[in-house]
C-alpha cells in the first residue's frame, strides 16, 4: 500500500432484522451468513485486526470461532433505529486506528480479493469516504422523469446508456480522523471530506435482505464449489448456423 496505515475491518451484526429475523446467522451451503465477511476480511490481507461489531453475546462464539475479535456494542446504538454514523463512530472511538472499514456481512458473495482491491482504491486515492456501487446500464426515472435517457429521441440501446450507480454497501470505508471530526460538528458523517465510489460485480452486489436472497446466495455458493466448471450450453438449433 501507499500508506503505512493501521485499517481495522469493523463487521457488523444484529440478532434482530426487520425482514429477516436472525439473518447474519441464517446459513449459506452450511455455514452462517456471517461468516463469509469474516472470511474475505481476512484473506484480504489488508486488515490489522478484525473485529464483529455486535448487538448481542452471541456473536461472540462466531467470532472465536472464526478468530477475529468481537466488540459488543453499547445497547443504546443496538436497536434498528440506531443510524450508521453513530455506530461507526462509537467503534472508532473504542478502536484506535486510521481507518476503518465496515465489511458488510450481507454480502457473503464479495472475496478477498475485492476486499483488497477497493482499500487499496481507497488509500491509492487518499480518500476519506469510500462507498460500493454497482453501474447498470438501464433505463431509469425518478419522479417520473428521466435520468439517462431522453423521451424525445429514438429509444436508446442500454450498451449506449451512461450507467446508474446505486448502492451496494458491500464495503464502506473512512478515514478516522476526518469522520469523527465531521461527527463532532455536524452530528453525522457518513459523507465526510473527500468521497469516492468504487464499482462492483454482479456477485458482490448481491445483498441479503430477504428469504429469496439468501436462497439465490445458497444456490450460487453451491454451484461454485460444484466440481464441475460452468459452460454455456445452447440449444441443438445452433448447429444449423454452420451449415
Amino acid at each position: 500500500m501507499k500508506e503505512d496505515l493501521n485499517i481495522i475491518a469493523m463487521i457488523p451484526a444484529r440478532i434482530g432484522s426487520t425482514r429477516l429475523k436472525m439473518k447474519n446467522l441464517a446459513l449459506i451451503n452450511g455455514k452462517p451468513l456471517i461468516s463469509y465477511a469474516i472470511e474475505a476480511a481476512k484473506s484480504s490481507g489488508v486488515f490489522g485486526k478484525i473485529v464483529v461489531n455486535a448487538d448481542n453475546k452471541i456473536f461472540a462464539d462466531i467470532a472465536n470461532r472464526y478468530g477475529v475479535d468481537f466488540y459488543l456494542r453499547p445497547p443504546e446504538i443496538g436497536s434498528s433505529n440506531t443510524k450508521s454514523d453513530n455506530v461507526v463512530y462509537d467503534f472508532m472511538m473504542k478502536h484506535l486506528s486510521d481507518v476503518v472499514a465496515w465489511v458488510n456481512p450481507i454480502s457473503p458473495l464479495q472475496t478477498g480479493d475485492n476486499i483488497n482491491e477497493i482499500i487499496n482504491y481507497f488509500v491509492r486515492n487518499e480518500l476519506d469516504t469510500l462507498i460500493t456501487v454497482r453501474n447498470e446500464q438501464v433505463h431509469c426515472i425518478y419522479d417520473r422523469k428521466p435520468l439517462n435517457f431522453k423521451t424525445e429521441e429514438p429509444f436508446a440501446q442500454t450498451q449506449d446508456l451512461k450507467p446508474v450507480q446505486h448502492f451496494v454497501y458491500s464495503i464502506m470505508v473512512w478515514r478516522n480522523k476526518t469522520f469523527i471530526d465531521t461527527f463532532g460538528e455536524q452530528g453525522h458523517a457518513m459523507f465526510c471530506g473527500k468521497v469516492g465510489y468504487y464499482p462492483v460485480s454482479k456477485e458482490s452486489a448481491i445483498i441479503i435482505k430477504t428469504r429469496e436472497d439468501v436462497m439465490l446466495a445458497d444456490y450460487i455458493m453451491r454451484a461454485k464449489e460444484s466440481e464441475e466448471e460452468f459452460e454455456v450450453k445452447y440449444d441443438s438449433i445452433v448447429e444449423r448456423l454452420k451449415e
